[in-house]
């Protein structure tokens, strides 16, 4: 919660024109997130959804969830032992079923025979986020790489010289988006003939990546503008949760 403070710079906690602490919105946001439910039954020992929803927007807009995401990544990356800013990272990307509300905003995604929206992530190589994408489900993961490649240069500050992705992003104007932001591409393929569930070097981090965000609840998934924030703010949660656990 203090990090929320600081980064956004709001105003202090006991301030007098405050009706609600920080605390106590923070954790109607959490309520939401965590069971998806919507803003106008929140519980009646949380503040009332109209400040929790203002706030949480104010919190958006200064991109602090953003900023606290990178933070504490960098602090994991320095418990395991490692460099703040990542030289590797792992593209993927998942499909997500849509619902009737999704309308035109769903696609078709012949390879996994599924309607809805795709979500293509970068992460490091210990799994922590570094971008986020989301398009409909028919767009092609080689075409995101140019996005992803920008973005997780600019969040490691033109550090990243590798990553590592699968046989859905090869071909040349693949590695020509990536070679750009100065990024080379490494397919990392099957040995043999998929049998079952079979973990890839380097590859299977992105997949527990996209495991652990399933905690968002379904409810949340309907809306493309849905997915990218409250993903980030559940990240958000489980980065907290593993930065206890490595004290």
């Amino acid at each position: 919660m203090e990090l929320c403070g600081a980064v956004s710079g709001a105003v202090p906690g006991d301030a007098a024109q405050r009706e609600h602490s920080l605390r106590a919105v923070f954790n109607g946001l959490r309520y939401i997130v965590k069971t998806g439910n919507q803003w106008r039954y929140m519980p009646h020992d949380l503040p009332p959804c109209p400040a929790v929803y203002q706030q949480t927007r104010r919190w958006i807009r200064a991109g602090v969830f953003e900023m606290i995401v990178e933070d504490l990544r960098s602090l994991l990356r320095e418990f395991a032992g490692r460099n703040a800013r990542p030289t590797a990272m792992i593209l993927d990307s998942r499909t997500l079923q849509s619902t009737p509300k999704s309308g035109a905003r769903a696609g078709y995604d012949g390879t996994k025979r599924r309607k809805g929206s795709k979500v293509h992530a970068a992460v490091d190589t210990l799994g922590h986020l570094l971008a986020l994408h989301v398009t409909s489900a028919d767009e092609q993961d080689r075409a995101q790489v140019e996005q992803l490649a920008a973005e997780g240069q600019r969040i490691t500050e033109e550090n990243v010289e590798l990553a590592y992705v699968d046989q859905g992003y090869t071909g040349e104007a693949a590695e020509q988006a990536a070679a750009r932001h100065g990024i080379q591409l490494e397919v990392v393929k099957h040995t043999e003939a998929k049998r079952g569930l079979v973990l890839l070097p380097r590859r299977w981090v992105v997949e527990r990546r996209f495991a652990w965000a399933c905690t968002l609840p379904k409810t949340r998934q309907r809306l493309r503008t849905a997915l990218r924030k409250p993903r980030r703010i559940s990240l958000r949660r489980l980065c907290l949760a593993y930065a206890r656990q490595s004290r």
